[in-house]
């Protein structure tokens, strides 16, 4: 299921909140294709079965639907919090969107949609959500909160994150991950929007990510990518000036020259990387700017449910 086809309909970033429900919507009116058949109509009022759990609560007309083990979710029972946590890089507004482009084309625009989509289930699963940006600064923190004003403030510093000048800055991961970290008092699932491309040490990177999982907080890491120009170095063969939109450092070379080594050296750095999220538990999943959105929800869903 192609969730572009949604966002067709809206190409403006000042409707955020429509386009992502508009997404949402979609994904919803196609689950009953997919193994998440049960959360279609009732994912808002259920979770999963818990085998030790009392059988109380069991809807078992849901479980003769759709042969899973849901129990009934009640108002006063303790929902999840969420806290979104996105990579505002000089990097991160990479490719530069031409007029024809939609916002979402490039890396901090989708992890902006990709956020908004997210909230949007959290708000129809009465979910808390907060949200931090960092650079070469803690640029903004909100914390956990499920109110609609709370998501409209949200929603607009999410917009405005679209809106701002691209400037020279830097990524300090490694000190505003700490931060973030110290900040998370009562257990939450975080959920991190990042391309990962910073020059840190790598034993002290993974030592920030472990810190995020400190008092058992669930860390999802969505590494963001244009795979095409970043990842698979595809470009012609004329000489090309390459920028380092954060240092501005620049090389000239011909891209067939050094794409084999390129696509190695990077291949290599993406295993090593999601191999240590592995052995630390830590999510791993890599994104395109190419992907739809269904690919973030169905992780959303799946996390969400062995989040006990």
């Amino acid at each position: 299921m192609k969730i572009e086809t949604q966002i067709e309909k809206i190409s403006s970033f000042q409707h955020l909140e429509l386009l992502a429900n508009q997404v949402v919507e979609g994904f919803v009116s196609g689950m009953h294709k997919s193994p998440f058949h049960g959360f279609s109509a009732e994912f808002a009022e259920h979770k999963v079965y818990n085998t030790g759990e009392s059988t109380k609560h069991i809807d078992w007309k849901l479980f003769a639907k759709t042969d899973r083990l849901y129990t009934k979710q009640f108002e006063e029972e303790t929902n999840l919090r969420c806290h979104i946590i996105i990579d505002n890089s000089s990097s991160m507004h990479y490719p530069k969107l031409n007029g024809k482009q939609h916002f979402y084309e490039n890396k901090i625009g989708f992890s902006v949609l990709a956020s908004a989509v997210l909230m949007n289930l959290l708000k129809k699963q009465r979910d808390a959500v907060g949200l931090s940006v960092f650079s070469d600064s803690y640029e903004y923190y909100a914390p956990e909160k499920g109110s609609d004003r709370h998501h409209r403030m949200i929603l607009n510093k999410l917009e405005n994150l679209l809106k701002e000048s691209v400037v020279k800055k830097s990524t300090d991961t490694i000190t505003f991950l700490h931060q973030i970290a110290e900040k998370m008092h009562r257990r939450s699932m975080i959920i991190l929007f990042t391309d990962m491309f910073q020059t840190a040490d790598e034993d002290r990177l993974l030592s920030a990510l472990q810190h995020l999982k400190y008092n058992k907080h669930k860390v999802v890491l969505f590494h963001v990518i244009d795979d095409k120009t970043e990842f698979h170095f595809d470009f012609d063969n004329a000489p090309r000036k390459f920028i380092d939109v954060e240092t501005g450092e620049e090389i000239s070379v011909f891209a067939e020259n050094v794409k084999e080594v390129y696509e190695k050296q990077l291949d290599l750095y993406f295993k090593k990387l999601a191999l240590s999220c592995a052995q630390n538990k830590i999510k791993y999943v890599s994104v395109s700017v190419r992907d739809d959105f269904e690919k973030i929800m169905l992780i959303y869903l799946t996390e969400k449910q062995s989040f006990g």
